[in-house]
Parts: structure tokens; sequence; C-alpha cells
């Protein structure tokens, strides 16, 4: 048999010890990914968590298609997403073993923007957006004066969500009635601080992002004002009471948290989840966001304490459906 002396037996102690405390602290890992959108919200929450508690908290940007892709697979305990989860995703999660909470966490208006040195134009038509932005404009529409005659001979450099985003499931649906079908002929990125940027640069440059991105930037940028084309309806600009109202249609929509409820089981993302939902009113409006009516949150935490599991969407992002009608409707797992 093998003997060891005094200080072997001391470092192999101080080994296991150290492997053990690793591994306790890999267990309390709380790990997000998902929405960029989403991503400022959850981040805010994840500091003020991680001050309160010591408990570490991972949030990734890989855009809510891509990170519906890790929750599925079970690498993550809470997915951020702008929009619905949708039918290929709910397949997944099911052939994954993974079930999930839907929890809707506060609004967006999904902005879009021109250069603050643009001079020409303050307001833009459902019908000149589809116009720009379906996939049969591609490498067709490309200067400003083929939208409206009055406006400048020159290239229109367009900027906007990349594919694994929900920003642009969300507005290809919404603008070109069709999830995914755009033109390709962009400058395309899951990270909207990429969109700002590129928006910024260029004097003819047109783009839409999330409305927090807009409101940090907004000395750079001008939001424009969206008109419902021919139906005697004035023109309306994204904002917390528009979106409140009702008015700011159809950009405007609810963010999400799914919730893996295995995931559940481990008392940090119990506790990191709970207080999501008691501080996220709060911290939202601190990023720009849009909370929530009051009602709204008490109907949230409900679905988390009897554990509502599955989507109030089966895989269909309708467009502009009120919250409360939302959280109504019993969820489909």
């Amino acid at each position: 048999m093998r003997k060891f002396n005094k200080a072997q037996v001391f470092g192999m102690i101080l080994c296991f010890v150290w492997a053990a405390g690793s591994q306790i602290w890999a267990d309390v890992i709380v790990k997000i990914d998902g929405s960029s959108t989403v991503y400022p919200i959850t981040e805010a929450v994840a500091e003020d968590f991680q001050r309160a508690t010591g408990t570490k908290v991972t949030v990734g940007i890989s855009g809510t298609g891509g990170g519906f892709k890790k929750f599925a697979r079970g690498e993550t305990d809470v997915q951020d997403a702008s929009r619905p989860i949708q039918g290929e995703e709910i397949k997944a999660a099911k052939e994954g073993g993974i079930e999930y909470l839907e929890l809707p966490i506060a609004y967006d208006a999904l902005t879009v923007v021109v250069n603050s040195k643009n001079d020409w134009m303050e307001t833009i038509q459902v019908s000149e957006l589809k116009k720009i932005w379906e996939p049969e404009a591609q490498g067709k529409i490309i200067k400003w004066n083929q939208i409206r005659p009055e406006w400048p001979d020159k290239e229109i450099k367009l900027y906007g969500a990349g594919s694994d985003s929900g920003t642009f499931d969300y507005f290809t649906e919404a603008i070109n009635g069709k999830s995914k079908a755009s033109r390709g002929d962009y400058t395309a990125s899951e990270d909207d601080n990429v969109l700002v940027q590129g928006v910024e640069g260029d004097k003819h440059a047109l783009g839409y992002m999330g409305f927090a991105y807009y409101e940090a930037h907004q000395k750079r940028l001008k939001a424009l004002g969206i008109e419902w084309d021919a139906k005697g309806k004035s023109p309306v600009k994204p904002s917390e009471g528009t979106v409140l109202a009702g008015t700011y249609n159809p950009l405007s929509r609810p963010l999400f948290i799914y919730v893996n409820v295995k995931s559940l089981e481990k008392p940090e993302v119990k506790k990191f989840v709970e207080f999501y939902l008691a501080n996220v009113a709060r911290l939202a409006k601190e990023v720009k966001y849009i909370p929530l009516p009051d009602s709204a949150y008490t109907a949230v935490r409900e679905r988390l304490a009897k554990l509502q599991k599955g989507t109030a969407f089966v895989g269909h992002a309708e467009m502009a459906i009120p919250i409360a009608e939302i959280l109504k409707r019993t969820p489909t797992p």
C-alpha cells in the first residue's frame, strides 16, 4: 500500500475542499440567456440580486431564438424573450424534457429610427415600411426617393435585428405580415448597440430597435411617428403613454422571461425569479422600459406560485394583444 507523508495528506485535503467548494459555487450560478432587448432589464435585476444575496448570475445575449435553443437543451435556467415562444421552440423544449413558465415582465415599443440630421421626415407609413423591408425589396428599393418622390435621391442604409432576434421576428410579422420574411441586404445584429452606432453614423440611415436603446441615444437618433395608412389616424410616436393606451400599434409588445420548471427546484433560481417579479416594475422603468400595470404583476406572481406551465400563445406571436388578455388565458403546456 502506498504511504503518504503529512504534507501530501494535507495537500490532498486542501484539493478536496477546494474541489468541493468549487462544485458548490458552480451549482449556485443562475444561468440566463436570450434577448438583447430584455437584457438591460434582466442585467439590472441580476446586479441587485447579486448584491443582496451573493449568488452569481450570468446573463448572455444570444438573441431570443438563439437563447431558446440553449433553453430547450437545459443549458439555462431562465430565458429572456422579446416575443412569445414559437412552434418549433415548443417542440424542441418538449423533446428536451423542458417544462417552462411564461412570465410577462414589461412592455417595449419597437422603435423606427433615423439619424438626428435627417431633415426630410418625421413620420412613416406602415405600407412604406413594408415597401422598404419586404423580401421583394432586396436590391430594388435602395433610395429614399423610391419611397416618396420628394425625399432625397440617396441610398438608404438599413440597420435591423439579426435573424436570431425576437425583435426581428416581431418586426417582420408586424410590418411584412409573416415572421422572418425580410430583405437580407441590410446590416443585421442581435446587439442593439451595433444598430444604434450604425444609424448614428449615417445621415441616410434607417433602422429599428427596442425603445430603451433609442431612449439612451435620443440626442443622436430620431424616432419616427408611425402612420396607419389612410385610416384617418394621426401618426403615433412610441412612449409609455401611447403603449399603455394601446395606440402605438403594431409595434408595441410585451416582453417575457421563461423559467425552466426543474430549475425552480434549486433555491437560488426560485429566489431569483421571485426577486425579479418583486423588483422588475422599478428596474424596468430605470432602464427606460415600460412597466406592466400592478394588477398584471399580481397575476404573473400567481402564475409562478401555481406553476402554470406552458404558453398563452400556442406558438403564434399575435400582434398587439393587451396584457390583461394574455394573462386571462390558461397556458397550454
